[in-house]
């Protein structure tokens, strides 16, 4: 049982996800012994880990470097490891591809053969996505697990091999490794993703530093989490899922993008005048995720906490305390 564990792994820790799982970890479970990777180059550290950065130890770490994978390992001994590094920015991703596929593809293959080589036998998460589905038949959605993988996105290929790599090293290896397929979540920690954009945005104008809100596809539906329930159901997956399974996870407001900006407007101190940037749509888009999180939900019995509206207000607030801090 995860209870009679001690040791817990978490990589990209000082990123915008893996920060709220140590967040998480070190409020919820203080009989867990929280570590963290993150590279030394990492920007990230001080700010996301402000909060907890006391009671979680990060350990300098590059997960394209074996022999630093290895050694980190070693040293930690994890008896459970949530892989939630990744290059994530989909829309970089067709500028960068070769960086975003080298990253995320050989950083996985490392810690999955670190963890053989050092003997260990810890529970792995590992952090997919809703990309790997790619632009879904309308009679397909709700989206389950069984449906068709199909990336559009150098990222979502990159998130793709991940996600095999996982389901390879379970069945021949029998590493316990339990994989997750997170849809959209609202994350103030991420400025790339299209909701925090926006709020940057709005805040920015309230301030008097920005005179329009730029945007891309504001028709795309997306099915929305707060990251703290995101960060949660991680924790919940390794707990209560099964090794060599897959998992959907996602909130329950379904919304398009354009409703999302509307939402902000409407919160917002001050009109906010918008306009498109061709430079913000994608080159191939992914434009209905809707999940079906059954198999999740009936396997562990967890269901999100957060209501819409009060995960668009905790990124609001943090994006103006942001700008706040920018504008002084």
């Amino acid at each position: 049982m995860v209870s009679k564990l001690k040791t817990a792994l978490i990589t990209g820790v000082a990123g915008s996800g893996g920060s709220y799982l140590a967040d998480y970890l070190v409020d919820n479970h203080p009989e867990i012994d929280v570590h963290g990777i993150s590279r030394w180059h990492s920007a990230t550290t001080q700010r996301n880990m402000e909060y907890c950065h006391e009671r979680v130890r990060v350990h300098e770490c590059d997960l394209t470097d074996f022999s630093s994978v290895l050694s980190t390992l070693k040293i930690v001994k994890p008896d459970l490891i949530f892989h939630i590094a990744s290059h994530a920015n989909v829309r970089a991703s067709f500028d960068t591809p070769l960086s975003v596929l080298s990253n995320n593809v050989m950083g996985t293959a490392n810690l999955l053969e670190s963890v053989r080589s050092a003997e260990l036998d810890p529970t792995l998460q590992l952090c997919s996505t809703s990309e790997v589905y790619g632009q879904v038949d309308s009679q397909n959605v709700p989206i389950d697990e069984t449906c068709l993988i199909n990336p559009t996105s150098p990222y979502a290929v990159s998130k793709v091999t991940q996600d095999f790599l996982g389901a390879t090293y379970f069945r021949s290896y029998g590493m316990k490794i339990v994989r997750t397929r997170m849809f959209s979540y609202i994350n103030p920690r991420r400025a790339d993703l299209f909701s925090t954009a926006f709020a940057l945005q709005v805040a920015r104008i309230e301030h008097g530093k920005q005179t329009v809100l730029r945007h891309g596809n504001l028709d795309s539906v997306r099915t929305l989490i707060d990251v703290r329930d995101a960060m949660e159901a991680y924790w919940v997956a390794i707990e209560r899922g099964k090794p060599g399974e897959v998992y959907n996870i996602g909130g329950t407001t379904s919304i398009t993008v354009g409703e999302f900006l509307e939402t902000l407007r409407g919160m917002a101190k001050c009109p906010i005048v918008t306009e498109q940037d061709p430079m913000l749509l994608r080159p191939a888009g992914v434009t209905l995720q809707i999940p079906d999180t059954s198999k999740f939900d009936e396997q562990t019995g967890w269901q999100p906490k957060h209501s819409f509206e009060e995960s668009v207000a905790f990124l609001l607030d943090h994006c103006r305390s942001v700008v706040a801090r920018e504008c002084d």
